[in-house]
């Protein structure tokens, strides 16, 4: 093939290339090429996001190691720390929606347990198409069980997330996984080389030609022809994770090791370089002593993207002790070269040089952009859509059931009851909940965590769009009663060389410093995907927020549904009507995605972390749910639905009731308790307004003069459409 052809394949640009040449002073060879397309891609450099993550707030209380690394640290207590990443696998779960999951998953599982953390919590971001689009069905079936089979076989529990449906994922479906692990403060890992003469060591599944170009595959747009690209798509084995798991943490308890990183993208070429840029050093790498499936070119053992498998720089003269942990897993563990002064990894095979290439030009001096931005011209006009222009519906029961039938608010159980949740006995909380929440066996103490955004805000607004993510994480994360401490994120948007794109992406990162500020809740790890595009098509912009938060009293965690006859349902905040903007009222009442955002306040929210903090602490509330998407009414729906228990509830409306009724205000939490009078005065004592709607019991949800509903025939329209997907039904209650 010619060179732009060659350029084509790699997904390296023409003005890369030229750089590349004026590096090097000469014409590059192709396994330089091959490794300068992976170290350059989108998905290994951030080229076009790494000028805007910079703005992002890093540092805080709680923060022991920021981004940068494999994963964030956070001090959750009594010399323990929790850490914890999300990342995306989008493309390849497009592309084999089975493989491509569970090998998100696995690639998320070795980003913790290479820091010295056990993985014990796991969390999804899902974004499916419609249902009626030909290829959706298959691909949720495919993720489902690809998360489902990994995490339960390697003995994680998969215990909360979201999922999301939406037509501008038809073509590009949306698979982020989240991994939380908990290790001790003063054994944390990182993925840096160091120490000249120490070897350097390849443990785990031997390499095959799986995954090759993978890297290169996420950084670039889909077309018609997406399914040539599935030799790129990994294969993974959860057997040999778990035993990769536990021979790493056996190794980490002995002094023996300077660095371990995993082959993630770009497999042997990222793990190496990278590890060498962080320790400012070089490595002699021997590819010949690569463990192999089968016969392989050098690079493509430095391009393939196997799974299960570690790069570990290990002190000189305890090779044994290494070799006899891995051996006694029965995987393999070889060493593959050695640590040196020259800051170039140089590459043999046979003996002979193959390539001996600087460190810094592939990782730290990597190309960087700030690519032009554009704000597109629908932006303001669709912040003026009027509200009173609608409809008002005749049948607002009809209303209620037909959102809950839609599959943004359809159960979630055909999906989430095919995960291992309670494996490890930590799960204090299961899925469906508003965040998840475990113990910390060791000190009694717990931590949560939510992932959460609605794409359609952010499409309407990237920057308050994204603020109102963290605001949704955060009030879920108070909903359980734990203190929000810090975030990791998933950056999913389309084409960074489209600048409308790239002005989504530069709005969407201002809207999320901003958050974060306010809230004191730093960014310590993050994933960014881009190109998240086919034949043109872009999804919403999705910046998902997998926030984290503690509690030293995780059994006082109220459920988010109803669990009693004849408690007394408290509003926190108060709905303001025609908060419609984006709302799921708007798009599947309507069909319109338009509108100006609810309005933010950051000072309301304080005031309420402090409230919901206390409450729950004393043990005062039973259940607590936020209102988000679909408003007060899918709120009291859902809390409804989890244990068939009624309410009965009369609001003050003062307008069209639709718009109250399904205004998605930001800032309420509707509880139940036992010990209303104390609550409200707690509430009052802080400055949050609240107030009593009415109370639990009977058999159906009643709104007074404006919805009156059969519990029975809601759970029906909720269960009837995923249920008839994975042919599921609920058992019992």
């Amino acid at each position: 093939m010619n060179l732009d052809e060659k350029l084509d394949a790699l997904g390296l640009k023409k003005e890369e290339y030229e750089l590349l040449k004026e590096k090097l002073g000469r014409e590059p060879l192709d396994i330089e090429l091959g490794i300068a397309s992976a170290m350059w891609s989108e998905h290994c450099s951030y080229k076009s996001s790494k000028i805007h993550l910079k703005k992002l707030p890093t540092k805080g209380e709680y923060v022991v190691i920021g981004p940068g690394e494999n994963a964030g640290v956070v001090d959750v207590g009594d010399g323990f720390v929790a850490v914890f990443k999300m990342e995306s696998h989008n493309h390849p779960s497009f592309v084999e929606p089975y493989q491509g999951a569970a090998t998100g998953v696995g690639g998320i599982l070795r980003d913790i347990f290479t820091m010295g953390a056990r993985p014990v919590m796991n969390l999804d971001g899902l974004f499916f198409g419609l249902l009626d689009h030909p290829k959706t069905k298959f691909l949720i079936d495919g993720v489902v069980r690809g998360i489902g089979d990994y995490g339960n076989c390697v003995g994680v529990p998969t215990i909360g997330g979201m999922t999301f449906f939406d037509e501008c994922y038809n073509t590009n479906n949306l698979v982020n996984a989240f991994c939380l692990g908990i290790g001790k403060k003063d054994r944390i890992f990182l993925g840096v080389a160091k120490g000249v003469g120490n070897p350097v060591f390849y443990v785990g599944s031997k390499t095959g030609k799986d995954g090759i170009g993978g890297a290169t595959m996420a950084s670039n747009s889909f077309d018609e022809n997406y399914e040539e690209e599935r030799p790129a798509v990994q294969v993974g084995d959860p057997f040999t994770e778990k035993l990769l798991i536990e021979a790493c943490l056996e190794l980490m308890d002995k002094d023996v090791i300077e660095g371990i990183q995993d082959m993630g993208a770009a497999g042997l070429t990222s793990s190496s370089f990278e590890m060498a840029d962080r320790g400012g050093v070089g490595l002699d790498l021997y590819l010949d002593k690569v463990p192999t499936r089968e016969p392989m070119t050098p690079i493509e053992i430095m391009l393939s993207e196997s799974q299960e498998r570690m790069l570990i720089v290990a002190k000189k003269g305890k090779e044994r002790e290494v070799k006899s942990i891995f051996d006694k897993w029965n995987l393999d563990a070889e060493i593959i070269g050695y640590v040196t002064d020259r800051k170039k990894i140089r590459l043999f095979w046979k003996s002979d040089v193959v390539a001996d290439i600087d460190v810094k030009l592939m990782v730290s001096n990597a190309p960087v952009y700030n690519r032009p931005t554009k704000k597109p011209k629908f932006i303001d006009k669709i912040e003026l859509f009027d509200f009173d222009s609608l409809k008002e519906p005749e049948d607002l029961n009809g209303v209620v059931l037909k959102l809950l039938s839609e599959p943004e608010f359809s159960t979630k159980k055909p999906i989430y009851e095919q995960y291992d949740s309670t494996v490890q006995t930590n799960t204090i909380l299961t899925p469906g909940s508003d965040a998840a929440l475990i113990r910390i066996k060791e000190t009694g103490k717990g931590i949560a965590a939510t992932i959460d955004v609605n794409p359609r805000y952010v499409f309407i607004n990237p920057n308050k769009g994204t603020q109102l993510a963290v605001l949704e994480a955060y009030r879920n994360l108070l909903c359980v009663g734990a203190k929000p401490i810090a975030l990791t994120d998933c950056l999913n948007f389309g084409n960074p060389e489209n600048p409308e794109i790239m002005w989504q992406f530069k709005e969407s990162i201002e809207g999320m410093k901003i958050a974060c500020e306010e809230l004191n809740v730093p960014i310590v790890s993050g994933n960014v995907s881009f190109y998240n595009e086919t034949n043109g098509k872009n999804i919403y912009p999705t910046p998902a927020i997998g926030m984290v938060g503690i509690t030293d009293c995780p059994l006082n965690a109220p459920k988010g549904f109803f669990q009693e006859e004849d408690s007394s349902i408290v509003m926190f905040g108060r709905i303001k009507p025609k908060e419609l903007g984006g709302s799921a009222y708007l798009k599947w009442i309507f069909g319109k995605v338009e509108g100006k955002l609810p309005d933010i306040n950051y000072d309301h929210h304080k005031k309420l972390a402090e409230l919901m903090l206390d409450v729950v602490r004393e043990k005062l509330i039973l259940s607590a749910h936020d209102v988000s998407e679909g408003g007060i009414a899918l709120c009291l729906a859902e809390m409804c639905l989890g244990k068939r228990i009624g309410a009965s509830v009369e609001l003050d409306i003062n307008t069209r009731p639709d718009f109250c009724l399904f205004s998605e205000t930001q800032g309420v939490i509707v509880v139940e308790t036992k010990h209303e009078d104390r609550i409200l005065e707690m509430a009052e004592k802080i400055g949050v307004e609240a107030r009593r709607i009415g109370k639990t019991g009977g058999s159906r949800l009643i709104i007074k003069d404006f919805v009156d509903l059969e519990i029975e025939e809601m759970a029906k329209e909720n269960e009837r459409v995923l249920g008839g997907v994975f042919d599921w039904r609920e058992e019992c209650v």
